[in-house]
């Protein structure tokens, strides 16, 4: 697809939370991000607040209503805490808007400049999958923190867990829709789909779910779920039930030494799921040129997987909240471009272990 202007990568992700305050401290102390800029009451911030976190190229920004009536009390009462904006930094903003509504996206803020000492920061954004926006950010003209009304903070947590970047962003829909917003990634930004995954692919005895991977140009990658037919709910319906609609499911972060991280990780106190001893039973083969114990990956619950291009290793955190539906997937990357397709049946099992456990398998 032809565009005039490029997109450079994901600028940031923005929580809409109950309580923006005490989920910046839960990401400082359990993650590793490191507080960089604040909004709120005391910078003259009437409705919202805001906390800026980030841990190497990393950024989240995590926001609370300061009112019932605010459209993020409204998210956070149906959807719970959840991923709502999807921030990419774009070379041009308006271009950038206007081609994507042209192509079909449904506006939802319109191009727009905010302005103080520091520059001029231009951002605009459209709606996609559920209630989540797709932001396009241009910084080129803007140089202070974050934002126009954020003041700078330097609260650095007690040891960063070696997180690198967003590796991949993955998105769950209803059954049926996937082709839907494939297409519109394609038609609207310009992202090509690189992998399929069917049904047959990714199931088990009880359950199955379909997933589409979507690459712009190799910096961002977003990956598009929906349930499969199958004899029992799957994990995908089961985050469409208490996420009360389709929205991102879980983000893919990379580290460059997934041991040091997990154990660090596990010492501030994240849950990951549990994976059936058996799994590790036939790794014995080809995990010694890794430099891996098995037996340190079996302790971990470290995945593996490999194909034509490499190996990656994975793992994957317990829901972050109450509600079965937001998670983490910790990802070390040594080659291989793909998604552990070779785990999926071993993720499977220890997914619907776990819905077993909530009463929802």
């Amino acid at each position: 697809m032809s565009q005039s202007y490029s997109i450079k990568g994901l600028d940031h992700l923005e929580f809409y939370v109950g309580n923006a305050k005490q989920s910046a401290s839960f990401y400082m102390r359990s993650f590793g991000f490191a507080q960089t800029a604040y909004r709120g009451l005391e910078t003259g911030e009437r409705k919202t607040t805001s906390y800026v976190l980030e841990q190497g190229e990393i950024c989240f920004v995590l926001s609370s209503a300061l009112s019932p009536d605010h459209e993020i009390a409204q998210s956070v009462t149906q959807h719970g805490d959840t991923i709502a904006i999807i921030a990419l930094a774009v070379s041009d903003v308006p271009v950038a808007y206007r081609q994507a509504v042209e192509r079909g996206a449904i506006g939802a803020i319109p191009p727009t400049e905010q302005e103080d000492q520091h520059g001029v920061l231009r951002y605009a954004a459209i709606r996609t999958f559920g209630d989540t926006l797709i932001k396009f950010i241009d910084r080129s003209n803007y140089s202070g923190t974050f934002a126009p009304g954020f003041v700078s903070r330097s609260l650095v947590p007690a040891q960063s867990m070696g997180l690198k970047h967003v590796d991949h962003v993955v998105g769950n829909v209803e059954m049926g829709a996937m082709e839907k917003w494939v297409e519109f990634f394609v038609k609207t930004l310009g992202f090509d789909v690189r992998m399929h995954f069917d049904d047959h692919t990714i199931s088990t005895e009880y359950s199955a779910l379909m997933s589409k991977v979507l690459e712009n140009g190799g910096k961002t990658i977003i990956n598009i779920n929906e349930p499969a037919v199958g004899r029992r709910k799957s994990q995908i319906q089961e985050y469409l039930d208490f996420h009360y609609g389709p929205g991102i499911q879980h983000l893919g972060l990379a580290t460059e030494d997934i041991v040091q991280t997990v154990v660090q990780l596990r010492q501030a106190g994240v849950e990951f799921l549990p994976i059936p001893k058996t799994y590790y039973e036939g790794l014995e083969d080809w995990v010694e040129e890794l430099h891996l114990p098995v037996e340190q990956l079996a302790e971990l619950g470290i995945l593996v997987d490999r194909d034509q291009d490499g190996y990656l290793l994975q793992l994957f955190t317990k829901p972050l909240g109450d509600r079965p539906t937001l998670f983490f997937e910790i990802i070390e990357r040594h080659g291989s471009r793909g998604f552990g397709a070779g785990n999926f049946k071993s993720l499977f099992v220890a997914l619907e272990r776990e819905q077993a456990t909530r009463g929802n398998l």
